[in-house]
């Protein structure tokens, strides 16, 4: 089959197939900005169904006709950016009564056709303004946006479902007050235990099945490694890259040495460059498979040097790593880092004498905060108020917080106002 006539294939399929059930995200895109709008986030994330969302809503005053929907992972467009013309040919001579500036047009992860920044350039400056594209490379999307598209883009990230969409997307609604209402209450906390052990990811959390759950999961990975880091990257050392992975996930919340596995990989007998090491921690971040947070310091160099490093989603960490099954303090402390930086905080820890496992920054303010998921014991406590109070007096703050499984309390040492708060409460009704 022709090129163009698979273009009109796909074209007319959208065109007859009806829009799933969709449940709103949080994140609603604007219409008729004179803007491209470009959504990144990691595979899986619910990228192509916030496209959907905004479909639907333009399908309230526009015929389904002025809109080209085309998802580059279709196996069938395989193709080059040479070819990329055909696709508005297609559409013309499907229907030729429709003025292309009155087209709205998505493209679904565009970023697998080489050179597509130049297409879309010319589409925008000589058909029409209502363009939205989506990827799942943070660099690359923004490189060729910067180069080819500068000044013409807004750009969304979406992330795996916040711990307020995953109850909507579970059917609950819980408002401040329910917390005292122990029936309600139980109920929450069962579904943050969820939340925390197999993460957010939307597809995930429509399955009852656990082992479905870890499987899925799985499966994520192995599209992320060979098609998003290998393919991608063309990275021939599979193995290294596998075994730097697996000591990064391992290591969650611990202070990350790329020159410890350095050796340990070298010990091995493999032969890697640490900067390739390091690139690999970069493209890891790039893919939107795991965040980097470092040390807070008024010295930005020594700021670079210590870092740790969390993943996108906790669902991901268990279905990695069996050592999390039995350690809810680091899936507690996950899922609040991600949390946070996907709610536009800027993220540090903080180690001096004392540490505190974050630093939040928003607004000229810095929040201490400490994860624990219990304090029972007495030294437990002590230690996460010796956190707090430490960095609260780097920082010049007079509040902190300590977000626990199911604790609520407020105290007030040396002038420093400390809430322990239930992450859950913290999630819904605090941040």
């Amino acid at each position: 089959m022709k090129r163009k006539d698979v273009f009109k294939q796909v074209i007319v399929e959208f065109h007859q197939w009806t829009l799933p059930k969709l449940l709103n995200r949080n994140i609603e895109l604007p219409l008729n900005t004179n803007k491209i709008i470009s959504l990144i986030g990691p595979r899986r994330s619910g990228k192509t169904y916030v496209m959907f969302q905004t479909i639907k809503k333009l399908l309230n005053s526009v015929p389904i006709e002025r809109i080209l929907y085309v998802n580059f992972e279709d196996e069938r467009l395989d193709i080059s950016s040479d070819e990329l013309g055909s696709l508005i040919e297609a559409y013309k001579e499907l229907y030729p009564d429709i003025p292309l500036n009155d087209v709205y047009i998505f493209f679904d992860e565009i970023q697998n056709v080489e050179g597509w920044e130049t297409f879309v350039r010319r589409i925008y400056d000589k058909y029409t303004k209502n363009i939205y594209i989506t990827g799942s490379n943070s660099k690359l999307l923004s490189k060729e946006i910067a180069t080819a598209l500068r000044g013409r883009t807004l750009t969304y990230e979406v992330f795996p479902l916040s711990f307020q969409e995953f109850l909507k997307f579970k059917g609950f609604y819980f408002e401040e007050i329910d917390f005292y209402n122990i029936e309600k209450r139980a109920i929450l906390k069962k579904a943050f235990l969820d939340y925390l052990n197999y993460g957010a990811f939307p597809e995930v959390v429509f399955f009852d099945d656990k082992s479905l759950k870890l499987k899925t999961l799985q499966n994520y990975f192995e599209v992320m490694f060979y098609r998003d880091l290998v393919e991608r990257y063309k990275i021939k050392n599979h193995i290294a890259l596998k075994y730097f992975i697996k000591r990064v996930v391992e290591n969650i919340g611990s202070m990350l040495s790329i020159n410890n596995i350095y050796n340990e990989l070298k010990s091995q007998a493999h032969k890697i460059a640490k900067d390739s090491l390091y690139e690999y921690l970069e493209m890891l971040q790039d893919i939107y498979f795991l965040f980097v947070v470092k040390k807070y310091n008024k010295s930005i160099l020594k700021s670079e040097l210590q870092k740790k490093a969390y993943l996108i989603d906790n669902g991901l960490l268990n279905a990695l790593s069996f050592s999390f099954k039995e350690n809810m303090g680091i899936l507690l402390e996950n899922a609040m880092i991600k949390e946070l930086l996907t709610k536009g905080y800027d993220i540090f820890f903080f180690k001096e004498k004392k540490e505190c496992d974050i630093i939040a920054y928003d607004h000229n303010h810095f929040i201490p905060i400490q994860i624990t998921y219990e304090m029972s014991l007495s030294q437990t406590k002590q230690r996460e108020i010796e956190g707090i109070l430490e960095a609260s007096k780097y920082l010049g703050s007079k509040e902190g917080i300590i977000l626990t499984f199911d604790e609520k309390d407020e105290i007030s040492i040396n002038g420093i106002d400390i809430k322990i708060l239930p992450a859950y409460y913290y999630l819904l009704f605090q941040l």
